[in-house]
């Protein structure tokens, strides 16, 4: 039986919790959370420990693999806390505030014996597994580009519960780390490394420190080109879309995912329905990429989506950051200002 911890218990944990529940072989032996009404509800629920400080967690159950579900600021030390100690890792993304703490957790888990994955689930969609093995079979030739949208929206509610999202300090950024990241990793992952980004980010509407809206014109080894916007100032959430045009076809993702080539035949790959407790627009892959990390953990092998491979879309947005106005924090000002 392997054992299990979530660090964490905000809302994402959820996700964790449910895919640790319909594994047979592991155990979930603690949950740790600062927030001391999180915290009892979790435990009380899982009915298991509950700490209020990951390294008290280590020193009284040292569990085998640990989910780390925190808030952004506290990806990197809280995972490096625990390759000290000989812990598997699962880390929800991104997988850190900023690049550089990134890259001392590359370096650090690329040195231990303990597997670290990150949390970039959407890999796993029906949907996500379909566009690549077409794309990988050649069989629509190769990529010209493409296209991808993430509009969603956010309320004051929404920065307000969870203070610690909407400043530099603690979120690292706004939609492209938080929100868009997700499809950034797709972007890149379908069509080729991102080798030239041109991009801006802005605050349209929220009063926050960070992002709510985003562009970019990324270069992708190879040559593709692809267009991506994001913006939470959206008054609902729309599907995000991700549509990739080849010399022969093209494939389209707009929930369920349509191939049409250029002979006219078209193929639909419907997507997985969530049943977890989680949010609706964060999909049903969770459970397929832990059940895959706990399948893995005796290999010798990295798990595939490592803290180095989820570097890649977290230095395209930093990238973006760069070439904006938004390196000061607390820039707040109307939000009809254009930026």
């Amino acid at each position: 039986m392997i054992t299990a911890a979530v660090i964490g218990c905000g809302d994402v944990s959820a996700v964790h919790l449910d895919a640790i529940a319909a594994l047979e072989d592991v155990e979930l032996v603690a949950v740790c959370d600062t927030d001391p009404a999180a915290l009892t509800t979790t435990a009380e629920r899982c009915g298991v420990a509950g700490f209020a400080d990951h390294r008290a967690l280590l020193e009284a159950v040292r569990p085998d693999v640990a989910h780390v579900c925190t808030p952004h600021h506290q990806h990197a030390p809280v995972a490096l806390d625990l390759l000290d100690a000989g812990v598997h890792v699962l880390v929800e993304k991104p997988l850190a505030h900023t690049l550089d703490e990134a890259e001392r957790l590359v370096e650090a888990a690329e040195r231990s014996r303990s597997r670290v994955g990150v949390c970039f689930q959407n890999r796993y969609n029906a949907t996500a597994q379909a566009a690549r093995e077409v794309l990988d079979s050649g069989e629509l030739g190769p990529v010209r580009g493409a296209t991808a949208t993430v509009m969603w929206t956010r309320t004051p509610d929404y920065y307000r519960a969870k203070p610690w999202r909407g400043r530099w300090a603690t979120a690292g950024g706004g939609l492209l780390i938080n929100q868009a990241i997700h499809t950034l990793d797709l972007v890149q992952w379908l069509v080729g490394e991102v080798v030239e980004v041109q991009g801006r980010a802005s605050t349209r509407q929220h009063l926050i420190e960070v992002e709510d809206t985003a562009e970019m014109l990324l270069t992708h080894d190879g040559g593709a080109r692809s267009l991506v916007f994001g913006s939470l100032a959206n008054v609902v959430h729309a599907p995000v879309t991700i549509d990739i045009t080849a010399e022969r076809g093209t494939l389209s993702i707009r929930g369920d995912l349509t191939i049409t080539h250029a002979d006219g035949r078209v193929r639909t790959v419907a997507e997985r329905r969530s049943s977890s407790n989680g949010r609706s627009y964060w999909g049903a892959s969770h459970e397929a990429l832990i059940r895959d990390f706990y399948a893995q953990l005796g290999e010798d092998e990295p798990f595939w989506i490592s803290p180095r491979e989820a570097t890649k879309a977290l230095r395209v947005l930093t990238e973006v950051y760069a070439q904006s106005d938004l390196a000061e924090p607390a820039h707040a000002a109307s939000p009809s200002r254009a930026r």
